[in-house]
């Protein structure tokens, strides 16, 4: 069905984009509304105007939707026509934004390509400048939403205008929106910006800048359990780790290709002896140098480095986004050195490793995605069209000797080689692109990294990229959100808090604690003046998964009363008996 597939949902955002922009301009006029730009996105769509003399507000809404939904219904064919520049610059002749746009055009040696909504110049219909692609006719909108509105400065340079950017988003069917908008409600509940604050895990402070987050040591626990249950599993797959500086010459990404592909978006350090440094904005590189710093033989491979470390990348300010979109990314990231005839058992141990890692961690469902390279782009990308097409091959005949199912993304591929991507949906049925693995044939050739064979003949090797976590960052973005802030027992920093009904109870109460702690358990006990049932609260309201309230008879029993989260019951077991089930359930990740 079509509502299946998101190449059309991308298509159909896109084109209710235009149907916003002309409803804009229906309403408030040309004079008022000057055009910028807009794509669509995976959640919708959004459109950047200038307004003059007047104020858009989300109490306009209703307003402009109305006026969306007559375009709709209308049922306007949408047809894509392609134009010389000049015609294009007539077309446009009072918007400075879109002759921008056709400065670029135009020096890239194209012509210009422009979508009618409704019979090209006739009464009604509206044009803007776009690549496309989109729907045939409006009518295929079945159902649209805006957002929000909020500022956005053209291109995201603060040095530009400042202009109205409208989110909105837009579906086959009413339905489809229904459950969409009701999705965005839990999701708010579930905002990690909140939970995060709520639960005292990390901060910003304006003094340390947008997108470089502090991480309390809540926050710090929880990331650590998560980085030593990587390197657990990795251990066992014959990991060893490695620690490389945060800087390097320019001369090292030069070399990988990152710089002339990513210059803009590096933090760079110019020393007092007139060096170009840069922060690292990826690890690959530098892991090179650790596998070659050494002739290597066939006996030696393969070489499996692993390190946690954070990268930097100068993220625009309009782009951050809590732990989303962060300008320090700690990275769980490994890299693997071995010959083409090892590449399938290594890609496949590391499969293994994040099939556990998400099943414990709450995500037991991932979906696999090949990225692949466009063969009508390879002008982003390393190499030649007939080594990405084996490469490609080699990635699907490995998913289909894993057994699962898997869909293609063109496009997606790293610039130095395809990869498998993993998608987690979590609780509320969003999809996040999670772990991934990398071959990677061109760096290895661009370091010139081999090992001897059993002939002793130079043999060029193959790298392997993995990431499990990723953006340690993102990924605690993900799982806040996911479980709501109510973590499972392994990973919860606080895994129960002993609740003293009086004074003369706390004594006792320290003592249940410290036999926890003994057991290598995270028990706290609550030393406040408040009154049980706040306490209680406060333990809720924290998402502690165990409240174990201590009173007299507990005292006298050796018992603890135990409160789940969520839960009002209370069982009453002794403290062995509770620290053996809580126990089981660290070390079985529940």
């Amino acid at each position: 069905m079509k509502k299946d597939n998101k190449e059309y949902l991308f298509k159909l955002r896109h084109s209710a984009e235009h149907v916003l922009t002309q409803a804009m301009v229906n309403l408030y006029g040309r004079d008022k509304i000057i055009m910028a730009m807009g794509p669509a996105t995976e959640e919708g769509f959004y459109f950047d105007f200038e307004t003059k003399d007047i104020k858009v507000s989300e109490e306009n809404f209703s307003k402009i939707e109305k006026e969306m939904y007559k375009i709709v219904n209308k049922g306007f064919d949408i047809t894509r026509h392609e134009i010389e520049i000049s015609d294009a610059r007539e077309l446009f002749k009072d918007n400075s934004y879109k002759q921008e746009w056709l400065d670029e055009i135009e020096a890239a040696g194209e012509k210009a390509t422009v979508y009618w909504t409704g019979e090209p110049n006739a009464e009604g219909s509206f044009v803007d400048l776009c690549k496309g692609p989109h729907i045939d006719n409006t009518k295929e909108i079945g159902a649209i939403k805006l957002l929000s509105v909020a500022g956005a400065y053209w291109r995201g340079d603060e040095k530009n205008q400042m202009l109205t950017r409208i989110y909105g988003t837009a579906f086959e069917s009413r339905e489809e929106l229904k459950a969409y908008l009701h999705m965005l409600e839990e999701a708010k509940k579930r905002d990690h910006k909140k939970l995060g604050k709520e639960l005292d895990l990390f901060t910003f402070s304006n003094l340390v800048g947008a997108g470089l987050p502090l991480w309390t040591p809540k926050g710090t626990l929880i990331r650590n359990i998560l980085e030593d249950y990587v390197w657990q599993l990795r251990s066992a797959k014959g990991y060893q780790k490695v620690t490389i500086p945060h800087i390097t010459k320019k001369d090292l990404y030069e070399t990988s290709g990152h710089w002339a592909k990513y210059e803009d978006d590096l933090f760079k350090i110019e020393t007092r002896e007139g060096h170009t440094f840069a922060m690292k904005p990826m690890n690959c590189p530098h892991h090179t140098q650790i596998y070659d710093h050494v002739p290597r033989s066939y006996k030696d491979l393969p070489q499996r480095y692993s390190e946690t470390t954070m990268v930097y990348r100068d993220e625009q300010s309009g782009e951050l986004s809590g732990l989303s979109r962060v300008r320090c990314i700690t990275q769980d990231d490994a890299h693997v050195f071995c010959r083409e005839s090892q590449l399938e058992d290594e890609m496949l141990a590391i499969w293994d490793i994040i099939e556990t890692f998400y099943k414990d961690t709450g995500f037991p469902k991932l979906e696999v995605r090949l990225s692949l390279h466009d063969p009508e782009k390879m002008e982003n990308y390393l190499g030649e069209e007939e080594d990405w097409q084996r490469w490609e091959d080699g990635l699907r005949n490995l998913a289909k000797k894993r057994g699962v199912e898997f869909v293609e993304q063109k496009g997606e591929a790293a610039f130095y080689g395809p990869k498998i991507d993993f998608i987690a949906y979590d609780s509320i049925g969003r999809e996040w692109q999670v772990a991934t693995i990398q071959a990677d044939r061109n760096m290895p050739k661009s370091f010139d990294l081999n090992c001897a064979n059993e002939e002793n003949e130079v043999e060029r090797i193959v790298m392997v990229h993995a990431a499990i976590m990723g953006s340690i960052e993102r990924f605690m973005s993900i799982l806040i959100e996911h479980h709501a802030g109510a973590f499972p027992v392994w990973i919860s920093p606080v895994q129960a808090v002993v609740l003293p009904i009086s004074d003369r109870h706390l004594e006792y109460a320290k003592e249940v604690a410290a036999q926890a702690l003994e057991l290598g358990l995270r028990v706290e006990v609550v030393d406040t003046n408040e009154s049980l049932s706040k306490k209680i609260r406060n333990a809720q309201k924290g998402k502690i998964p165990y409240s174990l309230v201590v009173g007299d008879e507990e005292v006298e029993k050796k018992t603890v009363a135990v409160r789940r989260r969520g839960e009002r019951e209370q069982e009453v077991v002794s403290v062995d008996e509770f620290l053996a089930k809580l126990v089981k359930q660290d070390q079985d990740k529940s």
